[in-house]
């Protein structure tokens, strides 16, 4: 028999485990000894925190990031055809959503292993809920163009679709450029759209706030540089 991958989310930010995840989750967690993590060195902070039934310097780490080949993947579902259990971790949050996991797990349903997700903190739940914006209907783009007229021409593709199916956009960007980000949205966005900025979500910083276009144009500017901040905007 094959053994179960387990999609194990991570503390949005430097708290303790225990304070965003629940028990259960810590406990399935604890005696599992084969991990597949996007870098080793915080995956191993994060278990050393957890506390494991083996040792930290015995456990079985592989790392899977955006530097790993398409063809290193199939070789990290050994141990699961070996029958051991695998914990999938992604640096924060839940893994396989806007993370290289996502391989691994579609890679596991080929192969019909057993695929477990734990309950545990998403910063793009927890922002939509929190922006008062459509939760009915809504969509994740990930990363916009970096570059400032990709950037503009996708930001107001987005505003026309959310204007068009009452549809709450949601996106990222790399923190040293959310200040560039949230003055692109001033300006290609429309006065009336409604932009949300969550910042520092689960830690005692935490900051999410909802906006018209105009109404941000009016107030100081959020404090964002270098903060993982999830943008949010329905027309």
């Amino acid at each position: 028999m094959t053994g179960t991958l387990f999609l194990i989310p991570v503390p949005l930010g430097p708290t303790a485990p225990q304070e965003s995840l629940p028990a259960y989750v810590l406990a399935t967690v604890k005696p599992l000894a084969y991990f597949v993590v996007e870098q080793a060195k915080t995956a191993r902070a994060f278990l050393k925190a957890v506390g494991t039934d083996t040792p930290l310097q015995e456990l079985q780490l592989e790392e899977l990031n955006e530097h790993t080949k398409a063809d290193a993947l199939d070789q990290l579902l050994t141990p699961l055809r070996n029958g051991h259990d695998i914990g999938l971790l992604s640096e924060a949050g839940c893994p396989a959503v806007a993370d290289p996991g996502a391989n691994l797990v579609a890679l596991a349903q080929q192969e019909n292993i057993r695929v477990v997700p734990l309950i545990g903190p998403s910063s793009l739940l927890l922002a939509l809920m929190a922006s008062g914006l459509n939760g009915q209907r809504f969509a994740f783009q990930g990363y916009l163009p970096a570059k400032e007229a990709e950037r503009t021409k996708s930001l107001r593709d987005l505003e026309s679709e959310s204007r068009k199916r009452q549809q709450t956009q949601l996106f990222i960007e790399t923190p040293y450029r959310n200040k560039a980000m949230f003055d692109g949205i001033l300006q290609a966005c429309q006065p009336t759209t409604r932009l949300t900025v969550a910042t520092d979500l689960t830690l005692k910083s935490e900051s999410v706030l909802t906006r018209t276009i105009a109404q941000w144009k009016k107030q100081t500017p959020p404090d964002i540089e270098r903060r993982p901040t999830v943008f949010l905007l329905l027309a």
